[in-house]
């Protein structure tokens, strides 16, 4: 279980970052054979990139709806992003191809994702009695005082 600290924290991000949800969703609920390889695929990539910092991966938080999976994940840069779902090297590609091939345009099993940059400072956030989550996975967690109490000064730079 996850440490649940008590009182109102924030999170600072240094510099500019990248959210980017990915996600899926499965349109033929018993088509097993589809979707559970596509659930298993993210796995193998979130486990490269944690142990790679250097990729720029900041960090990533999963949320399920039904009748999908949606992941929010924070990149150092768009390049980086971009670098390792094209690297021959990493493990995005062959999952790719394996989606591909297997589900391609059949209509069983729904992709997507959504790209996000974001400015140094231009953002801003509050998590109270909370575990680390979401940005805070990816940046400092802090407790929300002085230049932290308030949105407006959280949004400043």
């Amino acid at each position: 279980m996850p440490t649940i600290h008590a009182g109102r924290y924030s999170t600072r991000v240094e510099g500019p970052f990248v959210m980017f949800l990915i996600g899926f969703r499965i349109n033929h609920p018993l088509a097993f054979n589809k979707w559970i390889p596509v659930a298993k695929a993210m796995g193998p990539m979130l486990q490269e990139l944690y142990a790679n910092p250097q990729l720029g991966f900041l960090g990533a938080q999963s949320s399920l709806y039904w009748p999908g999976v949606t992941m929010t994940q924070y990149w150092r840069s768009f390049d980086q992003l971009v670098d390792y779902a094209q690297s021959r090297n990493a493990a995005h590609l062959p999952a790719w191809k394996a989606f591909n091939q297997s589900v391609g345009d059949d209509g069983s099993v729904g992709i997507w994702h959504e790209t996000y940059q974001v400015a140094a400072g231009q953002y801003e956030s509050i998590y109270a009695n909370m575990p680390r989550f979401g940005l805070a996975l990816a940046g400092t967690h802090e407790p929300a005082t002085g230049h932290l109490r308030d949105a407006r000064t959280r949004m400043q730079p």
